[in-house]
């Protein structure tokens, strides 16, 4: 018996075939070292992978993007279907079909989500490797790093059309950076719901720092990017004088699950270990 968001439900002890809905759902799911027949990608890039991990999602059917497909879902015949309260309103549908349970995803609480899917999917032991194999990672980040960034503030922003993004350091990818114990920008030091707000182009220094890592999250995000570049406001950035600002992959920084976690540690050795 599992408890979650819409009660308590019987689950299989091993199953075979999940269905997972949210991408952190899936990311979180793979993770622990089963691989969902059918999974929902609200972050769908057309013929592309359905996770960010190359090779992860291959024979995964894409059962809906942003609103599940139920009858997709039911031709999977899953025996289990794993996902967030974001379907409740769908749970009596999916219940039909297949034992399902639902957990909460929180924007600052993400890691909850994957102790939430372990103990559905009877896998606490492969959490635990999964957890050993992040800090493992950490401390040879911190390792490498040193004392270097001590006294330098690392800034990440999104930027979309019109848009300017303050990442703040309750994120996925604050998660990462406070763990490795790199310090953020008074501006990204707050509490703000969904742990990102906006500014205007005239507030571009709320996003300074140090160093400056950008991801764009939308599909005309890279034109924005280009952009912004144009403008004097910008040029005046510290991190942009000193060369000091890099783009970012979205689906890793903004992943929401474990998996996301290596790409973030990986552009964190590019960058600021190879690339001092």
């Amino acid at each position: 018996m599992v408890t979650h968001t819409q009660g308590e439900t019987c689950v299989p002890i091993n199953p075979q075939r999940v269905v997972t809905l949210s991408l952190p759902t899936l990311g979180n799911t793979l993770a622990l070292g089963i691989k969902p027949v059918g999974a929902t990608n609200e972050v769908h890039q057309g013929s592309g992978s359905v996770t960010f991990v190359p090779g992860e999602s291959e024979g995964i059917k894409l059962v809906g993007t942003a609103q599940p497909n139920l009858e997709a879902i039911l031709q999977l015949k899953p025996d289990l279907i794993v996902g967030v309260d974001w379907f409740s309103s769908i749970y009596p549908e999916l219940s039909q079909i297949a034992p399902t349970v639902l957990g909460t995803l929180g924007y600052s609480t993400w890691d909850q989500h994957f102790s939430f899917l372990a103990e559905a999917l009877g896998k606490q032991e492969a959490e635990r490797a999964v957890w050993d194999h992040y800090y493992q990672r950490i401390a040879e980040l911190k390792s490498a790093l040193g004392d270097r960034y001590n006294d330098q503030k690392i800034s990440f922003i999104y930027l979309g059309k019109g848009q300017i993004n303050i990442d703040t350091e309750d994120s996925f990818a604050g998660f990462v950076l406070r763990d490795a114990g790199l310090q953020r920008p008074a501006s990204q030091m707050i509490e703000v719901p969904y742990t990102t707000y906006t500014v205007s182009a005239e507030e571009i220094e709320k996003a300074d720092g140090d160093v400056l890592f950008v991801t764009t999250f939308s599909n005309d995000g890279s034109q924005a990017f280009e952009e912004i570049q144009q403008d004097p406001l910008w040029q005046n950035l510290k991190a942009v004088q000193n060369n000091r600002v890099y783009p970012v992959d979205f689906t890793s920084w903004s992943a929401g699950h474990i998996l996301g976690v290596d790409g973030v540690i990986d552009d964190l050795f590019k960058y600021l270990v190879n690339n001092p």
